[in-house]
């Protein structure tokens, strides 16, 4: 799919759900990791996961492109556009949007780099970055942490 054919279904679900027009742009964004799209609050734009799509089909498409509809059409009637106002979840729960995204696998693992150990607990601490072992210590008993290994 195309964006020109994603703009064309956008604009007709917000028409057929909604019964008012989609004005602005939507568009597949390939950077988008951990959702399946998003109203960009500023343009009014509507962004879609083109890997979501393929691993989902369509109809989970649909459904985040009323998800995002919602947001869009509160937001530009100065109602609650956000996902815990009542406004949204009840727009939601009308059009049948979804209102969570499958996984898409895409998403980064976390990797440790530093594994802190006390000496005197033997209680361990896993870190993404260096700590100064000076100024901290164990939080359970507050002995002295050593840096076990680091992998940079």
């Amino acid at each position: 799919m195309e964006d020109h054919e994603l703009q064309t279904l956008v604009e007709r679900v917000s028409e057929e759900s909604f019964g008012w027009p989609f004005r602005h742009k939507a568009t597949f964004n390939g950077r988008l990791r951990t959702t399946g799209g998003r109203y960009l609050l500023r343009t009014h734009d509507i962004e879609i996961n083109p890997h979501h799509y393929r691993l989902h089909g369509l109809d989970a498409m649909v459904g985040t492109i009323k998800h995002e509809l919602c947001h869009y059409h509160l937001h530009l009637q100065r109602r609650g556009y956000r996902h815990q106002d009542r406004d949204f979840k009840e727009m939601l729960a009308k059009v049948g949007g979804s209102r969570y995204c499958a996984d898409t696998g895409l998403r980064r693992e976390v990797k440790t780099q530093y594994l802190y150990a006390c000496a005197a607990c033997g209680q361990t601490y896993p870190r993404k970055r260096k700590i100064d072992t000076k100024k901290y210590g164990c939080g359970r008993c507050r002995g002295k942490l050593i840096l076990q290994t680091s992998s940079s």
